[in-house]
């Protein structure tokens, strides 16, 4: 991957919803040093309470890139968002996306980048190739976050566990699988722009052969029970052949987002349904927990409904960023 240059200024767009722009939250949240503001369009709703300043702004105090901050469905560039990135271009600003379309299949946007003397970098696209999985059993023990539908804790889980195993001496490793959490890392495989076929490969290549006390905590992407991403999520489990895996739900969504006709899982149901696809490469996979995204709940909700799922599942449950992932660590680590 390209070095990005820092710090960032925060492109959100034109969206509504937060959800979309789950990018530009992670970077805030997880690397709030590297980024210098936010900039949007009319019609905007979203922010992320950061100064908002324009490229030429940003640019004149420190910028490098300006980041287009949105993850929609589809992966798909707004045409109508061009004009803005070229502006920033113009004031000497790296152009860093990670969505499907390529930032340099927009003739203005190549225009400005030369005149800027600047970068247009795709961070979702790579030159490298994968092959085939080979199912092959590597050393080292893997960790993968897993969830009951896309956007609701996957990589914010993983970045907390990664960081909470190293503070407790144990060697870690944050494995990203997805734009943000690449930008946030500096590296990684964006697996969801993988050839199908190879999925399971790179996801080999991802978490190699490792000391035997040494964990990959590994992104989890999409989800099993979604109609159009199970087929990522399923790869990458068959390939990063996890020793453990965290469930991350939502408990306010009862369908899939933006999938009204598809209802969320039980989650005894989408517990067994992972470990039972997972056993293909890793007889031995265990859940060790659940991870909830309890923002839509009061603080008094938030305790009951923990209560009930460990007494109902038996498993320890947190949510990363109210609580933290102490539990997770310690239930992963027990022998």
């Amino acid at each position: 991957m390209q070095r990005l240059r820092k710090p960032y200024l925060l492109f959100l767009g034109d969206v509504k919803d937060k959800l979309t722009a789950k990018t530009a939250f992670g970077l805030k949240d997880w690397c709030f040093d590297d980024v210098v503001g936010e900039w949007s369009l009319p019609g905007c709703s979203v922010t992320l309470g950061l100064a908002r300043l324009s490229p030429r702004e940003a640019a004149a105090r420190g910028a490098g890139s300006i980041v287009v901050g949105i993850a929609p469905t589809g992966g798909t560039l707004p045409p109508h968002w061009v004009t803005e990135l070229s502006k920033a271009a113009d004031a000497g600003l790296d152009v860093v996306s990670g969505l499907h379309t390529r930032l340099t299949s927009f003739p203005e946007l190549v225009q400005a980048a030369s005149r800027g003397a600047v970068r247009l970098i795709d961070v979702r696209h790579s030159e490298r190739t994968y092959g085939a999985a080979s199912g092959r059993k590597r050393s080292g023990k893997r960790v993968l976050t897993v969830g009951t539908d896309c956007a609701l804790g996957k990589k914010y889980t993983a970045l907390a566990l990664a960081k909470n195993l190293k503070k407790r001496g144990v060697a870690a490793s944050f494995r990203a699988t997805g734009q943000t959490g690449i930008m946030i890392s500096g590296e990684g495989i964006a697996i969801d722009a993988v050839i199908a076929d190879f999925i399971a490969g790179a996801a080999e290549h991802l978490s190699p052969d490792n000391a035997p006390d040494h964990w990959d905590v590994i992104e989890g992407q999409g989800s099993l029970f979604h109609p159009a991403y199970a087929g990522v999520t399923l790869g990458l489990l068959h390939g990063s052949q996890p020793d453990a895996i965290v469930l991350c739900h939502d408990p306010s969504r009862r369908t899939i987002d933006e999938y009204p006709d598809f209802p969320i899982p039980d989650l005894q149901v989408a517990i067994d349904d992972y470990l039972r696809a997972g056993r293909l490469t890793n007889p031995a996979i265990r859940c060790v927990g659940l991870s909830i995204n309890s923002s839509s709940l009061s603080d008094a909700d938030c305790a009951e409904y923990f209560r009930r799922l460990t007494a109902e599942l038996g498993l320890p449950v947190c949510d990363p960023v109210r609580v933290g992932v102490d539990v997770l660590a310690a239930a992963l680590l027990a022998p």
